[in-house]
């Protein structure tokens, strides 16, 4: 039963169905929680919400009040000479522990191992791509896009990346089984709460971060053009019908109230520091921070994902390539951003002194430059292998990086499918 309580009366146990007050300004990203954190308790105390709409089917009911017979003073003051008995209170239920629920594993920031954290990604990932398909099926019928809608999808991918920084991002790049407009969607959020969190940016910065990325191509949904004739992949629009796509989601994102600095990063996504892109022909410090960091994402992301008739670039390659492209982008968060990601991000291919080709499966945080690795290609006999794990850190100068590998070097293998194959085991 849902119950509107005083943020004053909350306690640990109780399940948070809603906060009243604007969303954004709330002290905690999500609408819908068990309350187990004694630090949200006091945040939630402290804040200006003024009061909690709670599940009692889902976490602890209200306290009863206590009642209080009167005291001495109060009998003598009435006349009366008896002395009264002591304060009687309702006896209170025992406290039972919260439910677990899954919602608080893909909400839950406690770090968790890479090996974990696919698991977690996986079902983060299934769960988002209902609610996006559908936010961009509204979009295109007029309705409005409000902040709540795509909440719990943010603060899922957000807290997927504190627990582990390169699981998610990881997994959209050997994941094929979405569509190429919700997994641009859902990679780019996960590639902008990653490098807010790079920059240090505050959790609420982060947040903010990463629904910008998730909303960046919205306006694609009013384009005058059938998603299904370019087989959903909006990349194969017109260019000159597609550039639409930034103002249209602008207008539409500010119209539903989403916070300015998410519609900004929308309206900004293609401009260019040297004042080639657009719509606007901004330039320098005239694009905002989410819109420069949004450029980078967002054109990392168009690099590496397949297209109908060819395959994305190796991530490594297409590190190398945002490097090369003098003028686009802010240097300093292009370097941000590969330490984030790593110099070898994770699915991309390497050659190694060993005379083997392998994927990245995970990063070594003290050393970028070596990650862990799985072989699955010997050079020597150029055929696959059985694959085979190695910490190149730990390796102790065994084995080592020599390049990345260029699919085009090697064109009869289909490294998308030998990418999915091995992070798959991984």
């Amino acid at each position: 039963m849902l119950k509107r309580i005083d943020t004053s009366d909350l306690e640990l146990g109780m399940f948070v169905h809603k906060l009243e007050g604007s969303w954004f300004k709330h002290p905690f990203w999500r609408s819908k929680f068990v309350l187990d954190d004694p630090q949200t308790l006091d945040d939630l105390l402290s804040s200006e919400v003024p009061a909690v709409i709670i599940d009692t089917e889902r976490g602890l009911d209200l306290r009863p009040k206590a009642i209080v017979r009167p005291g001495p003073e109060a009998a003598g003051q009435r006349g009366g000479g008896a002395v009264s008995e002591a304060p009687v209170r309702r006896p209170l239920r025992p406290q039972r522990p919260a439910p677990v629920r899954e919602e608080m594993s893909l909400t839950s920031t406690a770090p968790h191992s890479q090996a974990r954290e696919f698991g977690h990604a996986n079902k983060v990932v299934d769960r988002s791509r209902k609610v996006i398909s559908k936010v961009f099926l509204e979009a295109r019928l007029g309705k409005t896009i409000r902040a709540e809608t795509i909440e719990p999808v943010v603060e899922e991918i957000f807290a997927s990346v504190q627990r582990n920084p390169h699981a998610f991002n990881g997994l959209m790049r050997c994941k094929r089984d979405l569509e190429y407009i919700y997994r641009h969607a859902l990679a780019v959020s996960a590639l902008m709460v990653s490098l807010g969190r790079q920059l240090k940016l505050s959790a609420e910065e982060q947040r903010l971060a990463g629904m910008a990325g998730l909303m960046l191509d919205v306006g694609v949904s009013h384009l005058p053009v059938d998603l299904e004739s370019v087989g959903g992949d909006f990349r194969r629009i017109d260019e000159r019908i597609f550039r639409e796509h930034a103002r249209l989601g602008h207008d539409q994102l500010l119209a539903g109230g989403v916070p300015e600095a998410v519609a900004l990063a929308c309206l900004e996504h293609h401009e260019r520091i040297d004042g080639s892109g657009y719509p606007l022909g901004l330039g320098g410090d005239r694009i905002s921070l989410f819109g420069k960091m949004a450029a980078i994402c967002d054109t990392y992301d168009w690099l590496v994902n397949d297209a109908l008739d060819q395959s994305g670039l190796d991530p490594a390659a297409a590190m190398q390539q945002l490097t090369q492209m003098h003028g686009a982008f802010d240097p300093e968060l292009v370097a941000r951003f590969i330490d984030a990601m790593g110099l070898y991000p994770i699915g991309s291919v390497v050659e190694l002194a060993s005379g083997r080709l392998a994927m990245v499966v995970s990063q070594d945080a003290s050393n970028p430059a070596a990650p862990a690795v799985k072989t699955f290609y010997s050079l020597a006999e150029r055929r696959l292998v059985p694959p085979s794990d190695i910490a190149l850190a730990a390796c102790y100068g065994e084995d080592k990086i020599v390049a990345a590998a260029s699919s085009e070097a090697y064109a009869g293998i289909d490294f998308p499918a030998i990418r999915e194959k091995l992070f798959a085991r991984a």
